[in-house]
């Protein structure tokens, strides 16, 4: 009995990749989160749900940085992030896309990818201006990250064409290359089915379970395509009203009757 008691205590804790706690949000007398509180773990899929005006793209500004929580807590790889700004952010390993692309329509496919290394560049401008050796080698490692990324995302073909020239299922794809370019170990994807049709919903799906299992990265997913969350992701969060409501595997969130009475405006019969 000593020695199972004395094994056990030595075993380090796992601590999950995201905590988010107790975070709350107020535009004046608008209450936009309420005390929300929620784990994400390293290399798994979290898909935030609810309808209109539940409070998942507030909640998704307040992880990117974007809004400071009123309340609460976010940690992020053991690092408190609430007040960090979204350069520093990203640093840590937290990428983001959204759901109206922010490419740059004048340059090509692969400069807007390259775009992504920023946050993981080592060199400042005057060693790239110098041309120093450090600047050479850095600029090798951008060029072969994006080549890889470029290749993963079946993009290589299109890397010379600009990005206003393509349509919009291309340069949600070209988009997501640049989130993952610099290798992060959790991906936020804000609304990434939006605009798409049936089959690029599936190459979707498809795109994001191999940055879990390939890319070894976990992705935190806000959707209003239920069948594509619930079909994706190991984990559900419900909000309604910038509350959660429900916290579970697909199938325990989906039978959920405060997420049915959420989405159905009523009880279950």
């Amino acid at each position: 009995m000593t020695q199972v008691a004395s094994s056990a205590s030595t075993t380090p804790a796992v601590s999950a990749l995201l905590q988010v706690r107790g975070v709350s949000m107020r535009f004046g007398g608008i209450q936009a989160l309420q005390e929300v509180s929620f784990e994400v773990q390293a290399r798994s899929i979290c898909g935030i749900v609810g309808p209109n005006g539940a409070g998942k793209t507030t909640l998704f500004n307040c992880l990117g940085s974007l809004y400071r929580p009123t309340a609460g807590e976010i940690v992020f790889a053991g690092v408190p992030i609430a007040k960090r700004p979204a350069h520093r952010i990203a640093a840590l390993g937290l990428a983001r896309t959204f759901q109206h692309t922010a490419l740059f329509p004048a340059l090509d496919v692969r400069d807007n990818v390259r775009v992504g290394m920023h946050s993981v560049t080592r060199c400042g401008f005057l060693t790239g201006a110098l041309r120093l050796r450090r600047g050479w080698v850095e600029e090798r490692r951008i060029a072969e990250a994006t080549d890889a990324v470029l290749e993963a995302m079946s993009l290589t073909a299109l890397a010379g064409r600009l990005v206003g020239e393509l349509p919009f299922g291309t340069r949600k794809r070209v988009e997501l290359a640049r989130a993952l370019v610099s290798r992060p170990r959790m991906l936020l994807l804000d609304e990434p089915a939006a605009g798409l049709n049936h089959e690029e919903v599936d190459q979707l799906r498809d795109t994001i379970l191999r940055i879990r299992d390939e890319w070894q990265a976990a992705v935190l997913l806000v959707e209003h395509h239920m069948n594509l969350v619930m079909r994706t992701s190991d984990q559900v969060v419900a909000l309604n009203f910038g509350a959660k409501i429900a916290d579970g595997t697909p199938a325990e969130v989906s039978a959920n009757e405060a997420v049915i009475s959420a989405y159905l405006g009523g009880a279950t019969p």
